[in-house]
């Protein structure tokens, strides 16, 4: 269900009659100066004409001009300002090579100019070009961040390129199939997804369905010709039950509201059918309706209202008011048994909301530069979101990763760094040199010793950040440390280093990694006093048939040792010898109960009193709403609960946000003892990496042997099992000046020493 162009407007002879354009183009948007926006209207049909001329044919493709309003066209109705149209109106003349930047920038001034430059820099992404020039998969995704990097200095540059490419799709019905295809593989994997990350409703479901149309062009027909035949039908249908929607809101004293058939888009019922595996005639929101009001109780009070007359259909209710998706699109969704029990779906949202669907990060735009204005405000935030829009990788997908990566690695954000060639390459947020050494290439991160950011020498857990220029110092042979597998030392952040790694090592000598996995093994069980480990039932618990074969994994990166302690402790607990299980870990010193209504955390307040409503009987996982109650405390509600729907609207201010809380772990009692040559600071240190994991300390006892100048300190803390413990081992050993971190022999608690029963000197605290 593809958008339908308007035509330009005419004279007599054949040619654009630019002054009637310019008006109807001010229907949309506001003109600073028409003047300037005239000449760069004639400016670009002066070139278009030139370039018609035999010898200069072949650099047309059309008419380089009327495309260009046709970009204005749909710049204007996203309402975005003058310099934006103007660079739209001569982007194509100066992509054809008809005129300069140079003169752009004398005539129009440099912004118009910078952002056709921008647009230009755009023009290289296109995963089609990557067979003809011969580009790989990982410069191609490279060129896929350079957009993005652009996107960030000025949004406008990606409108433009959106306005363009909608453009070309709309104009390349009549070209070879080929061009066809390789133009709507690029919208639909580039630039519909961009739209749809921008928030820009109407633009995004265009390029869809008119990519869909001539990539899958079997399918597209029949589904157009099943709606088409069925549109009489379904017309009328739509059109009884906005009458009776409006006279029940009427009915409601709700004024000054819109309701309206929605349109779905082909390519939408073609997703739906695919996903749910189901035919046409099973695709229940072919019949939708959108209600617009004018403030969010209203929302509110409509859904009371339509789930009052018609029955609501179970688990089809979304709140995306008080949920807001990540681009920003707010409305609620909710789907209902209509007239003749047939599937409804309805959606519901304030004028201002819709236009926040259809425009996106353009209906902010107009507000820029009015920093007391608190629609300024809310710019600022949608451009801070644009700033995490490399979360789009998400739906473009990275070429050749695994979908471990996919789903492990792309975080909120992403961050950018340079190579010393200056090549853009992105990483995860948390990303260290290793993660950036292993994305340039393997062998770079095998043979990586060191690294240099910004020409500083940095330690190799160093977290990078955006705009850093990165050098790896690298080795003439050697492989990776086993240390980098250690999650707990920070090495490494991403799957794709990590992957890179284990491989290395699974390329060893079997004999080997035997032997250094049981070396590794046997310093953690001495580290943590644990002995008379049952190793055939452990090796068993970590899914290997045989302890060598358990050892050999962990020297090959395969498995982690904090994964054999977890088993560890839970084979542990599985057995009947209570000595073990105390030598395993103390008894535990306190494993908190609580009351189910204590499983309630009221967010802002506190803990309060709560009850379940019976209304609705919320279970822990769904989504749930507090009410305020005179003498009761909090009720909690089910978010889609009608009695709550109307508390909204009677009480607005006694409905509040709450949240299903966890239960408390059980905690142990553990005595460590930490060896260190003596230093300022080391006690702080220590107690630093404590606090960071948030471990209680009961209580730490410091020593200094002024003989030979080595600080012993002994600590009870409180864990929740081997696995945190060994954590706490790894990064206390990462200290500077510590020798060895290990726990105190069982059998007993030993009695903390006092400093004056030693001939050293002595700090307790």
């Amino acid at each position: 269900m593809v958008k339908v162009r308007e035509d330009q407007p005419l004279t007599e002879s054949g040619a654009v009659d630019i002054e009637q354009w310019l008006t109807r183009l001010q229907e949309d948007v506001c003109l600073r100066d028409a003047t300037t926006m005239r000449q760069a209207c004639e400016l670009a049909d002066r070139l278009a004409r030139e370039a018609e001329r035999p010898h200069k044919a072949w650099l047309a493709e059309g008419s380089s001009f009327r495309m260009g309003l046709e970009m204005a066209d749909i710049l204007g109705e996203l309402k975005l300002d003058q310099e934006t149209l103007e660079a739209a109106v001569l982007y194509r003349a100066v992509r054809e090579g008809l005129i300069g930047i140079d003169s752009i920038t004398k005539q129009f001034g440099k912004e118009v100019a910078n952002l056709i430059d921008g647009v230009l820099h755009m023009a290289a992404i296109s995963p089609q070009q990557a067979p003809r020039q011969g580009l790989s998969q990982h410069n191609q995704q490279e060129n896929l961040r350079k957009m993005l990097v652009t996107m960030i200095d000025d949004v406008r540059v990606a409108l433009i390129k959106i306005a363009e490419r909608t453009c070309a799709l709309r104009q390349v019905r009549d070209a070879t199939r080929d061009k066809r295809m390789r133009v709507a593989r690029e919208v639909f994997d580039i630039y519909a997804p961009l739209a749809h990350r921008l928030g820009i409703g109407h633009l995004k479901w265009e390029l869809e369905d008119l990519s869909f149309r001539y990539l899958h062009e079997t399918e597209y027909k029949s589904i157009a010709t099943q709606l088409a035949e069925k549109r009489l039908d379904r017309d009328r249908y739509i059109h009884d039950v906005v009458e009776t929607i409006k006279g029940l809101l009427r009915t409601q004293g709700i004024e000054g509201c819109d309701v309206t058939g929605r349109a779905k888009h082909i390519y939408s019922i073609w997703r739906k059918m695919k996903r749910k595996r189901i035919d046409f005639s099973q695709v229940y929101d072919v019949r939708a309706v959108r209600i617009l009001v004018p403030e969010v109780a209203d929302c509110y009070t409509a859904l009371g209202i339509v789930h009052s007359h018609w029955h609501h259909v179970p688990h089809e209710f979304d709140d995306y008011i008080a949920n807001p998706k990540k681009n920003g699109y707010q409305s609620l969704h909710t789907a209902v048994l209509g007239p003749e029990n047939k599937v409804l779906e309805i959606q519901i949202r304030t004028f201002a909301m819709h236009e926040e669907a259809e425009l996106g990060v353009c209906a902010h735009w107009r507000y820029k530069g009015h920093d007391t204005d608190t629609k300024s405000r809310s710019y600022e935030e949608k451009i801070a979101w644009l700033r995490q829009v490399l979360e789009w990788q998400e739906e473009v997908g990275d070429f050749g990763n695994l979908s471990e990566e996919l789903t492990s690695d792309v975080a909120p954000d992403r961050i950018y760094v340079f190579t010393p060639e200056g090549h853009v390459i992105d990483l995860p947020k948390v990303a260290t040199p290793i993660d950036f050494a292993y994305r340039v290439h393997t062998e770079i991160g095998h043979r990586c010793r060191g690294a240099k950011v910004d020409g500083r020498i940095v330690p190799l857990t160093y977290r990078l950040e955006t705009g850093q220029q990165v050098e790896i110092l690298t080795a003439t042979q050697g492989g990776p440390s086993r240390d980098w597998l250690n999650p707990s030392l920070g090495f490494v952040q991403t799957s794709r280093a990590r992957a890179k790694i284990q491989s290395w090592f699974k390329q060893q000598a079997r004999e080997q990694n035997l032997e250094e996995g049981k070396t590794l093994f046997e310093k953690e069980m001495k580290r943590l006093d644990i002995e008379d480990m049952d190793l055939d039932a452990l090796a068993q618990k970590v899914n290997y048939s045989t302890p060598d074969d358990m050892y050999a994994a962990l020297g090959a990166g395969d498995l982690r040792i904090g994964q054999v302690l977890h088993q560890a402790q839970q084979l542990f607990g599985e057995s009947d010898d209570e000595e073990q299980l105390d030598r395993l870990l103390a008894k535990p010193k306190r494993a908190p109960t609580r009351e189910p209504s204590d499983d309630i955390t009221v967010l802002g307040v506190g803990n309060l009193k709560t009850n379940m409503a019976n209304c609705c009987h919320p279970v822990p996982g769904e989504p749930i709403v507090g009410f305020i109650t005179q003498g009761r405390g909090v009720t909690i509600h089910r978010q889609d609960c009608p009695n709550l729907l109307q508390l909204r609207v009677d009480e607005p201010k006694r409905v509040i946000e709450v949240e299903w809380g966890e239960r408390a772990h059980t905690q142990y009692p553990v005595d460590i003892q930490v060896e260190a040559w003596d230093r300022s600071g080391l006690l702080r240190d220590v107690t630093n990496v404590l606090s960071h994991d948030k471990v209680n300390v009961l209580s730490v006892n410091t020593m200094t042997d002024q003989d030979d100048g080595i600080a012993r300190m002994s600590i009870t803390v409180e864990v929740d099992g081997l696995e945190t413990l060994g954590r706490l081992f790894s990064r206390i050993q990462q200290l500077p000046n510590v020798i060895d971190v290990k726990r105190l022999r069982s059998g007993g608690r030993k009695k903390p020493r006092k400093a004056n029963n030693n001939k050293g000197k002595g700090q307790a605290s």
